[in-house]
């Protein structure tokens, strides 16, 4: 008898497990809205939250909050002087945030400077148009350190303090969310921004024009993506003096020493900082093959220590080269502030030899 009840017994378990498994997969399916069923799940709000930060020209998406001038000063001298300056002038390395702006400026909307062909620079109060490109931007990516550490009421404070730097705002001035508004109708360069081009298209954005571009994609036969290249003339090499002494010492522009025939050495590329005299051949296309002097000078501090200075602590060390080279190929910051030294990816022989040359006291 038992044996005539066994099979019925395991096709009742087997229609229980399958009915089991089609509510979990159901389940499942009905929990993600992705067309792989499992994988993922829906952002929460919280998450959501988080991400959405950005704050647009009509301030939409502005957290409520207040800061004053005074307490600016107070946030700026100590998280943003060091790079950008006391007085938003900043230094070697960054471009200035203030400065090229007059009073008529702020009546008109418009910075005259940007047309005046004499002006040696642009800071970034002349070109803005809009406050909330200042609020925004302070707000995700400052201090460059620790991004997104400011509290509404601190970015509020800072922006009030480089406005009061350019005479937007007075000087015992409180900015808010409430306020704001006010201070657009002040910006300088607020009239400066055109939508002629026609880019942001949208009746919310009142955009007249066509795009200026009409691209179409190659799927076939393309013609060669071109080279683009220029060279010196032999009779002009050196005629306004050694153009690898006239470069600035940030960035990707490279000069070549015209004091010498072209191709005849191989420091073609170095800017002025890495070819003073005091530092050796190869080491020097080092420092400026992996833009070392963007950040150091052999004797004088910028973004970070005085490769002098760096000498001075590890010249006495027996594991000085070793200790060296793994700080420069790996990055990291602590040892002298808070800035960051990302990392290198020269090699370990290159690593090795600036280190060498830093325990030897960065000397000729």
């Amino acid at each position: 008898m038992s044996s005539s009840r066994e099979p019925l017994i395991r096709s009742i378990r087997s229609g229980l497990i399958a009915a089991v498994l089609v509510a979990l997969s159901g389940t499942v399916l009905a929990q993600s809205p992705s067309a792989m069923p499992g994988i993922g799940r829906p952002a929460t709000a919280k998450e959501l939250a988080a991400w959405d930060i950005d704050v647009r020209p009509d301030f939409k998406g502005l957290p409520k909050g207040s800061g004053s001038v005074a307490q600016g000063q107070e946030v700026w001298e100590g998280k943003c002087a060091h790079c950008h300056g006391v007085f938003g002038e900043s230094n070697e390395v960054f471009s200035p945030l203030v400065g090229g702006t007059t009073a008529a400026d702020i009546q008109t909307g418009r910075v005259a400077k940007l047309t005046d062909t004499s002006y040696p620079g642009r800071t970034t109060l002349m070109k803005v148009s809009s406050v909330s490109t200042l609020w925004d931007y302070i707000h995700r990516a400052m201090p460059w350190t620790q991004p997104k550490s400011l509290k509404a009421d601190e970015v509020y404070a800072v922006t009030a303090y480089l406005l009061n730097l350019g005479g937007v705002v007075p000087d015992h001035y409180v900015m808010s969310d409430k306020n704001i508004a006010d201070v657009q109708a002040r910006m300088p360069n607020r009239n400066g921004m055109s939508l002629d081009h026609g880019m942001w298209p949208g009746k919310a954005m009142k955009t007249t024009g066509k795009p200026d571009v009409n691209a179409t994609a190659c799927m076939a036969n393309c013609v060669p993506e071109p080279k683009v290249a220029s060279f010196l003339p032999e009779f002009a090499r050196n005629a306004h003096g050694n153009l690898a002494e006239q470069n600035r010492l940030v960035g990707a522009q490279r000069g070549a020493d015209t004091t010498k025939p072209a191709g005849a050495v191989a420091m073609a590329t170095t800017p002025a900082a890495a070819q003073a005299p005091d530092t050796p051949v190869a080491t020097k296309a080092l420092l400026s093959k992996y833009s070392c002097t963007a950040c150091h000078a052999v004797a004088s501090k910028l973004v970070g220590p005085a490769f002098r200075e760096i000498a001075g602590k590890y010249s006495g060390r027996a594991d000085g080269v070793a200790y060296l080279a793994g700080k420069i190929q790996s990055g990291g910051s602590g040892v002298w502030g808070q800035i960051p030294m990302p990392p290198q990816t020269l090699t370990d022989t290159e690593a090795r030899m600036i280190s060498q040359w830093l325990v030897e006291g960065a000397k000729p």
